[in-house]
């Protein structure tokens, strides 16, 4: 599913379609962004366990360092482990992360790692997996993360529907906004009387 734009490196019907498949009986269901990047951080609010997947020689641990990706993570997998570098991956991680002390909810991420084509590693990332998620119910922060979920997933389908709302008053914008260019309006009344014809009121 394409992130079609959106920021967070997931599409805007990424929850729904994962929320369609845990209804339906699917007792995993796996969400992949796009990359490693400053737009990857928004997928901690669409799922139960963060994966952050890194490989030798590819420079991702100082990326997603950089990117602020490694505090998201509840698992780091270095992946390709039976290429040259993976220790030295592991080592930079474990460094950067300061691996052995818990983070403020009481969970230490673990470091596994991988060779996807053998299975190296497979059953212990599985072991890992369901480690997180006993935690995560045992200590309600399951819980809590499916209530921010819903929050931040109702608050962008509101922005959602006031953007599209704002699309069919372009033509409205476009008279405000050469008022506003010309300082026969603030940008602040311009807003004002926006809302109001949206029928919302500013305060």
């Amino acid at each position: 599913m394409s992130s079609r734009g959106q920021l967070g490196g997931l599409s805007s019907a990424t929850q729904a379609a994962a929320k369609i498949l845990d209804a339906v009986g699917f007792d995993i269901v796996i969400v992949e962004t796009v990359g490693v990047g400053q737009s990857e951080v928004d997928v901690v609010n669409a799922v139960d366990t963060v994966i952050l997947v890194l490989a030798p020689g590819a420079g991702d641990g100082i990326q997603a360092a950089k990117a602020g990706i490694l505090e998201i993570a509840d698992l780091y997998v270095v992946n390709k482990a039976d290429r040259e570098g993976a220790e030295g991956v592991v080592r930079e991680l474990r460094s950067m992360l300061g691996l052995g002390v818990s983070d403020s909810a009481g969970w230490s991420p673990e470091i596994v790692t991988t060779t996807a084509t053998n299975g190296l590693g497979i059953p212990e990332l599985v072991t890992a997996i369901s480690n997180h998620r006993t935690w995560a119910i045992a200590s309600g922060s399951r819980d809590l993360r499916v209530a921010h979920r819903a929050k931040t997933g109702l608050r962008r389908a509101v922005l959602t529907a006031l953007s599209d709302q704002i699309e069919l008053h372009s033509a409205r914008i476009d008279e405000l906004s050469a008022q506003v260019a010309s300082g026969n309006l603030s940008t602040d009344e311009a807003v004002t009387s926006i809302l109001r014809e949206l029928g919302i009121s500013k305060h």
